[in-house]
């Protein structure tokens, strides 16, 4: 019997045709997206690794000082979206792809309603790209508007989705979005526009700036004011309808005023910024120690000052912080644009005559060796050092004035006659060991010139040493954030601070220059030898602002000085730095300024050898203590009326000898070489002698 298969039913034939139709088109399907990935790494989106933006500089507190264009020109500066005002972040959004956070490169609703529009208007009404195709057409502009290249950039907008977070895409929109000429970027926009950040913007701001980027030179609103104000009025109504802002505010926004201006975007600290940008790397900020608020005080007060002091004459200023060596503004020039002033060299580093401004310092030795009190008489009149005959500055002689008064009139034959006692090596010494080192005359060892500004040091050099009389005696080097090796160097002494306080109680009894108001500062100035620099230099209890006059070229200007020129300058830029002013320290415990009455007989007049009018020349050597020896360390056991008397011993030197113990005379003068010493308690002590001659010599020497 023949058994015949029964023919498949409908529905089961249905189900295998159904099941092979599914597993071709799954075929399909994995082959399209194997397809489109292999098209993806084949054809990957040209994204680069690190934009090309602008190299910055920036303050200490991480505000724009100074930014650089690209290399192709543009100002394009990198943003973050917590850099940029959210209601501008919202409002692009809702402007130009409301469905930004949801879709994944392409918004077909957005694609299809600007086609509809199309078909009906026969004219583009909206556009259908997404940011994301945007961003793809930043980086890789079209050639033409073809359909091929919309749909490339639709792919492009894909690829882009999958490598980038979204944050990241409106981050590098933000960057590369263009507003008009060379401004490329939000940041670059406002700064250029609105003059500020992009952190903080009024409503009207923020459309502007949403509108622009559609069609940047058209709308140019510094150069096509109507036209971007329409836009940004479109913009504000759109916003409206959106939601996002009430029509009464948007009214009011649409009455504030667009400005047609476009500013620079800002270039302080240029001479700073311009010695870092040469290690800048794209996209790291360069910082500096400056703080943006002082240096723009101080440039708008060099930039005034320079104006009226005439042509071709520059000022240059810096302003230190005494207790870190933090250099918080400086201006190299008062204008680095201004070839007429040669605004491109960095004066505050150029080395010239300092004038009278070293003169603390050798002031501050001779208190330190206790050979002068502030009301010492010393004489003014003229005298010959050895062939050197000092003049001071107006030709004229005071006589007998005291040791304050010589310092605060800058009265030169007395200086001199300071330094020859003290030691013109002794001071360069000091100099040297507070990390600034003059330059001297080819070959020659130091002289008394140094007192009147005989060697060679800049405006920073000046600053740094002062940055010890500010800080009790304790010099910082100064750094500004440009030195190749990082300046981490602890403060070193200047003046002990005893000295110290002498020195700035003198210099804060000097008058203020005529209109200045006083400020609780001390300051010494100084005119070089020609009339070529003038200088001032000011301190109060923390912060140092020194300030030069000249011509770049070293040329001499006639009438040239540091009182007239450089102090009012001084007193202005500390006015409009914005710093705090901090009261001078108080005078240390110990530290004594008696009267003239009650100086003892060996400080009541200041004498010197070197004046050959007064008194022949010594033979003997000059007096040297050789017991206790420098920087020894002494145990006399108890202080008071069981402790041991210290011995002291010297060679050389005339008879008769004054002792002095941290400027305080030991009683009597004795033709002995020896004495005896009972100190007042443990601690650091300077010991003194001074000889017939006037020569003196010192040793420090701790009690224990």
């Amino acid at each position: 019997m023949t058994i015949e298969a029964s023919p498949p039913s409908p529905g089961r034939s249905r189900l295998r045709r159904l099941a092979i139709l599914a597993t071709a088109a799954i075929a399909l399907a994995s082959i399209a997206v194997g397809g489109l990935w292999a098209l993806d790494r084949a054809f990957p989106p040209p994204l680069p690794e690190k934009l090309a933006v602008s190299a910055e500089v920036v303050d200490r507190d991480g505000t724009l000082l100074r930014a650089f264009a690209t290399p192709d020109g543009y100002w394009r500066l990198p943003v973050a979206i917590d850099q940029v005002d959210k209601s501008f972040v919202e409002m692009l959004v809702a402007y130009e792809d409301k469905r930004f956070w949801d879709h994944e490169g392409i918004d077909f609703l957005a694609l299809g309603r600007a086609a509809t529009q199309f078909a009906t208007n026969r004219r583009i009404v909206s556009g259908g790209s997404t940011l994301s195709m945007q961003l793809a057409r930043l980086i890789e502009p079209r050639e033409s508007r073809s359909l091929g290249s919309k749909l490339k950039q639709m792919l492009r907008a894909v690829q882009i989705e999958r490598r980038l977070t979204k944050r990241q895409i409106l981050e590098q929109y933000l960057t590369l979005a263009p507003y008009g000429g060379n401004l490329e970027g939000v940041r670059a926009a406002s700064l250029a526009y609105f003059g500020k950040e992009p952190r903080r913007l009024t409503v009207s701001e923020a459309a502007l700036l949403v509108a622009l980027p559609q069609l940047p030179e058209r709308r140019r609103p510094d150069r096509n004011l109507a036209i971007a104000q329409a836009a940004r009025d479109r913009v504000l109504t759109r916003m409206v309808s959106a939601g996002l802002i009430g029509d009464r505010e948007a009214r009011r926004a649409a009455l504030d005023d667009v400005s047609g201006l476009r500013r620079p975007l800002p270039a302080f600290a240029a001479h700073a910024a311009n010695t870092l940008v040469r290690k800048a790397e794209a996209g790291a900020p360069l910082k500096l120690t400056i703080r943006k608020s002082v240096q723009e005080g101080l440039e708008a007060v060099a930039r005034e000052a320079a104006a009226k002091l005439g042509p071709k004459l520059s000022v240059a200023m810096v302003l230190a912080d005494s207790r870190t060596g933090d250099i918080l503004g400086e201006v190299g020039s008062a204008s680095f644009f201004d070839s007429s002033r040669s605004g491109w060299i960095d004066m505050t580093r150029i080395l010239r005559s300092p004038g009278s401004t070293l003169k603390p310092f050798i002031y501050g030795l001779a208190f330190e060796q206790g050979v002068v009190a502030q009301e010492t008489i010393i004489e003014d009149s003229p005298a010959d050092f050895s062939g050197y005959r000092p003049k001071n500055f107006d030709m004229g002689y005071q006589g007998d004035v005291s040791i304050r008064q010589a310092l605060q009139l800058s009265l030169n034959v007395p200086a001199i006659r300071i330094l020859d006692t003290v030691g013109p090596a002794r001071l360069m010494a000091r100099f040297r060991q507070a990390g600034v080192s003059p330059l001297l005359p080819v070959n020659e060892a130091p002289g008394l010139a140094i007192g009147l500004g005989g060697v060679g040091v800049s405006l920073r050099d000046l600053v740094q040493l002062y940055t010890g009389l500010a800080n009790g005696g304790k010099a910082h080097p100064l750094r500004d954030g440009t030195e190749a090796v990082p300046v981490t160097g602890a403060a070193t002494t200047i003046l002990d601070e005893r000295a110290n306080w002498q020195i700035t109680d003198i210099l804060a009894g000097v008058r203020p220059p005529e209109g200045a108001q006083q400020r609780g500062i001390a300051y010494k100035t100084g005119t070089s030898y020609g009339y070529r620099d003038a200088w001032a230099i000011g301190f109060d209890g923390r912060h140092v602002l020194g300030v030069w006059v000249g011509r770049p070229d070293a040329s001499a200007v006639p009438g040239l000085s540091g009182y007239i020129s450089a102090a009012p300058i001084l007193f202005e830029g500390f006015a409009r730095s914005g710093i705090a002013a901090v009261a001078l320290p108080s005078q240390p415990a110990g530290v004594l300024r008696p009267r003239r009455e009650d100086l003892p007989v060996t400080l009541a007049r200041f004498g010197t050898a070197s004046d050959v009018s007064v008194v022949a020349a010594p033979t003997e050597p000059a007096p040297r203590i050789v017991f206790p020896p420098d920087g020894a360390r002494v145990d006399l056991g108890t202080s008071g009326p069981g402790a041991t008397p210290l011995v002291l011993k010297l060679q050389g030197g005339r008879a008769p000898f004054r002792w002095l113990a941290n400027g305080k005379p030991l009683v009597g003068i004795d033709r002995r070489r020896t004495a005896t010493w009972l100190p007042d308690g443990a601690g650091y002590s300077t010991l003194t002698v001074i000889d017939a001659a006037g020569r003196a010599t010192s040793v420090k020497v701790f009690v224990e």
